[in-house]
């Protein structure tokens, strides 16, 4: 893939930056407050060094899913404003993607100012099947540009017009955090130093079915929480309760853990759990056997033997990578589980990357420092669809 090195001298072009700025909001009223930036953070480093160069960068994004419809709680007129705050510089708002804003916006941009368009998906064309469709989009958004910059690694496994179809109309390259993210996912693949433990967690298997076949045939030792542990408990026989369970996927896991025993690969569960009557602060709630939880609870925490145990099996190993909560983090008495994960993580000699989404969302938000993880990914979906080995479109065609 080129870089921004590759692209030569950019002082007075036009460089388009496909951004990811899908940061979670708080709306109260008329007040509208990001819950965590950290996208936005990650993006900065990219768009500075442009605007340094002398582009003029108009920074392109999408933010939640409006499905092709304008909807003002969806704006990124707040992402507009904390990028501005980070760059410490004014960045200019088009109220519109392609269209009469955008246009005039770009027009009167001077060399080292930025833009940022609004949210990508109020157009329907960016989501589109239909590759004429998306790709008269990708037209009207390439008109804006001389030049086009894929930085938005969180997109990078969709073919959308913003990150597929641009990057075959424009002059391009792959962004500093495009770059960094592969390079570590790279040391995840391709002879990771070993022990290899990956932490599991989130709410659905289903959702993470291709990457856990896969790490079967890489990974020394898998570590199973969150919602989708309930139903690995499930496959070996345990009640659950009410926790979250996809019971269709019962065979599959069992298949998993049967693989698992055959190769050698150490599969842990929670040993007890946080059970409770309802997700709510207000609910009975207590520390039950993983095996023996009663009908009329849930889980919504690993219990603190698990902590314990999951943390003696991350502390000898050389390469982390974790994707997904193992407890509903976001209330205090069900964080102590993904608390100890994200502890145990700082204290491993070797590389620890946080894969993105929620388990990102949670090292934050539960106050560790970032510096103390090797990497936090900013692509969830991304890092688990480069892990299952799938050929991901954003990536792809910025090879030449």
């Amino acid at each position: 893939m080129k870089t921004i090195d590759d692209l030569g001298d950019l002082r007075g072009k036009r460089v388009l930056v496909r951004s990811d700025l899908n940061v979670p909001l708080s709306h109260e009223g008329d007040l509208v407050t990001i819950t965590d930036d950290g996208r936005i953070r990650a993006s900065v480093p990219t768009i500075r060094r442009l605007a340094d160069a002398g582009a003029r960068v108009v920074v392109c994004a999408h933010l939640g899913r409006p499905k092709g419809v304008v909807n003002p709680k969806l704006s990124l007129a707040p992402a507009a404003a904390r990028l501005g705050e980070l760059l410490g510089a004014p960045v200019a708002f088009a109220t519109d993607t392609v269209g009469e804003s955008a246009r005039a916006v770009v027009a009167g941009l001077a060399d080292g100012q930025v833009a940022l368009l609004e949210n990508l998906r109020f157009n329907a064309a960016e989501t589109s099947k239909d590759d004429a469709v998306r790709g008269a989009f990708a037209d009207e958004l390439a008109a804006l540009a001389d030049v086009f910059v894929s930085d938005g690694f969180g997109v990078v496994h969709r073919k959308q017009a913003s990150v597929y179809d641009v990057a075959q109309r424009l002059p391009h390259a792959a962004g500093g955090l495009v770059l960094a993210e592969v390079e570590v996912l790279k040391r995840l693949t391709v002879e990771p130093a070993r022990p290899y433990v990956v932490v599991l967690g989130g709410s659905k298997v289903s959702d993470k079915l291709g990457v856990i076949a896969n790490l079967l045939t890489k990974a020394d030792r898998l570590l199973i929480g969150g919602g989708m542990g309930y139903t690995f408990l499930a496959a070996k026989g345990h009640e659950v309760g009410t926790s979250l369970l996809e019971a269709d996927q019962i065979d599959t896991v069992r298949g998993y853990l049967a693989e698992a025993e055959a190769k050698g690969v150490e599969v842990v569960l929670p040993v007890d759990t946080m059970a409770t009557t309802a997700v709510s602060l207000d609910a009975e709630y207590g520390v039950v056997p993983s095996d023996a939880i009663p009908a009329d609870r849930g889980g919504v925490d690993i219990g603190p033997k698990s902590a314990e145990l999951f943390t003696t099996k991350l502390l000898d190993a050389r390469t982390v990578f974790w994707n997904g909560p193992v407890g509903v983090f976001e209330l205090e008495p069900f964080s102590s589980g993904t608390r100890a994960v994200a502890d145990a993580l700082t204290k491993v000699d070797g590389l620890t990357v946080v894969g993105g989404g929620d388990s990102a969302a949670a090292v934050r938000t539960l106050g560790f420092d970032e510096k103390a993880f090797g990497h936090i990914s900013t692509g969830g979906g991304a890092s688990l669809e480069y892990l299952e080995g799938k050929t991901l479109p954003g990536l792809a065609v910025l090879e030449d």
